[in-house]
């Protein structure tokens, strides 16, 4: 009895000692909300300024319902453990950041608490968010300060237990979030740590663009490495991949031109990026894109892969693949795939077409495929949906003919893989 009685103190001041870990973790470098800042002045130049950082930061995505106020809140964000909804971030005493000062609204920024103290979900990606500035994060609380105040009252978030507990997260963030402010790296250039400081912070490039694994953490090992981006289905392919999304070979201003217009010579934005690029990197400067791309070019490259297995097609499935080709796609790709120009992509030799994953392919297929309208490309061309005028068998074969013809030597596409993605797409 005595034996068990010491067991079990010994378990109460473990769990103790492992509590007051996770608290300190939780709470390490917090601003002193005791200690009165003055205020910010909100002068038009640091307004102007938070309004370009809400746009390179993509903020209206997540916090503009459709058909709904700027900045309101209300927008339903689909994840593994249930739904998220973006917040109310205008200027509103009750519902918004009316009652909030600048030092709240960085402590949010930086460390992912809310004015009264909760924890928030990492779905607002402060885990990114964190290398913000203090000087930008100020200047992003004066520009929706600024916006017109909209009382709509923000919806409780729809999380299964036992995440939707703060205990649980405070669990996660004691494992997988550092906070800490972007620290310039003294061997690169200006231009490149201007870069740095976008693509890994407001950017925000790696929230969809790296793996992650079973409770929704980046995989800081290999940042930049390509992800399933969750509930939509789609791939960021990885940045660091020549066979996937690598621009390590680009010329500058085709990878700026990708992310200001949408379309370059070498690539086109689809599915979430061309959101990205309408939303967002369309707007900002060229001296901002240019530093981004500086920066993606400099990332390290994973070695080629070695070259994929390709098991031939039985000859019925590569006759269907073929005849639904030429029915519904040559018209614009090519009797040989190799497009039109900067309106219709090349599939031949097309490194979107023979990457592993062929995710992507199957959701533009299923769903369309479409541009995004910007000032360099205000008319784009798309690619209508064939979720209703085809089969998964179908769509396994063109898809099929598509990876192995015009020199192409991808994997097939079996009708499993499109069948598992029409059921399981949100839309």
């Amino acid at each position: 009895m005595k034996r068990l009685s010491q067991l079990l103190g010994a378990l109460v001041l473990l769990l103790a000692a492992a509590s007051a870990l996770v608290w300190w973790l939780n709470v390490r470098g917090e601003p002193d909300l005791s200690v009165a800042e003055p205020p910010v002045p909100a002068t038009p130049a640091l307004i102007a300024r938070g309004a370009y950082l809400a746009q390179a930061g993509n903020c209206a995505a997540c916090h503009t319902a459709r058909g709904g106020e700027p900045f309101a809140g209300g927008t339903p964000i689909p994840t593994p453990f249930g739904t998220v909804y973006g917040s109310n971030l205008t200027p509103d005493p009750t519902h918004g950041l009316g009652a909030w000062s600048a030092t709240e609204f960085w402590r949010a920024m930086h460390h992912g608490r809310s004015r009264d103290g909760r924890l928030l979900v990492p779905a607002f990606p402060y885990t990114s968010f964190t290398e913000v500035t203090r000087a930008d994060a100020d200047a992003l609380f004066a520009f929706l300060r600024s916006q017109p105040a909209v009382a709509r009252p923000n919806l409780a978030h729809e999380l299964r237990f036992p995440y939707n507990q703060q205990a649980a997260l405070a669990v996660w963030r004691a494992l997988y979030f550092r906070p800490g402010a972007y620290q310039p790296e003294p061997a690169q250039t200006a231009e490149w740590n201007r870069g740095a400081y976008l693509v890994r912070g407001l950017g925000h490039c790696a929230a969809c663009h790296t793996t992650r694994n079973a409770w929704g953490a980046s995989d800081e090992r290999l940042p930049l490495s390509g992800g399933l981006i969750p509930m939509q289905n789609w791939y960021a392919p990885a940045l660091t991949a020549a066979s996937e999304a690598s621009v390590a070979d680009w010329p500058v201003d085709e990878v700026v031109a990708l992310l200001r217009n949408g379309v370059a010579p070498r690539g086109w934005a689809a599915g979430p990026m061309a959101e990205v690029v309408l939303r967002s990197t369309q707007h900002l400067t060229t001296e901002d894109l240019t530093a981004m791309a500086v920066y993606l070019q400099a990332l390290p490259q994973q070695p080629a892969p070695p070259p994929p297995a390709r098991v031939a097609p039985s000859a019925e499935t590569a006759t269907l693949g073929r005849q639904r080709y030429e029915q519904h796609c040559a018209q614009c790709h090519g009797e040989r795939g190799e497009g039109a120009g900067l309106a219709y992509p090349p599939l031949a030799g097309n490194r979107a077409v023979t990457m592993a994953s062929t995710a992507n392919l199957v959701q533009v297929v299923l769903h369309g495929g479409f541009t995004p309208a910007t000032a360099g490309n205000p008319r784009p061309y798309g690619m209508p949906p064939f979720v209703l005028a085809l089969t998964d068998r179908e769509i396994a074969a063109v898809l099929t003919y598509v990876r192995g013809a015009w020199g192409n030597q991808a994997a097939s596409v079996s009708e499993f893989d499109v069948s598992r993605l029409r059921a399981s797409t949100q839309r």
